[in-house]
């Protein structure tokens, strides 16, 4: 692998998969409102949407532009709220002797 692709955190992600994740998070209406590409307006569909994001290299960059960004939100809050819903205290045991799922301790 060279260089360029190791660094390319979109490497192995197809544009096709990019698109079922961001109509699966935010539905078209609200992927339209936040880029506003035809494709996703009148008659959106991925195929249609994969044509045209394949020949418009400015609107496939806000597409995978969002989609980091989505990615990139959910990996965040998952792994908070994880931390909470386990129970795990760990840091806050460490540190301060109070847990928000257990309490003082």
């Amino acid at each position: 692998m060279n260089q360029s692709q190791s660094n390319n955190p979109l490497h192995g992600i197809t544009l096709k998969a990019i698109l079922e994740y961001l109509v699966a998070e935010y539905g078209w209406e609200r992927l339209t409102e936040r880029i506003q590409i035809d494709s996703f307006r009148n008659e959106p569909s991925i195929h249609n949407s994969l044509k045209f994001l394949g020949n418009t290299d400015s609107a496939r960059a806000k597409v995978e532009r969002l989609y980091l960004h989505s990615v990139s939100y959910d990996e965040r809050h998952r792994k908070d709220n994880a931390d909470h819903r386990s129970g795990s205290c760990w840091f806050f045991s460490n540190f301060s002797g109070i847990c928000p799922a257990w309490g003082i301790f």
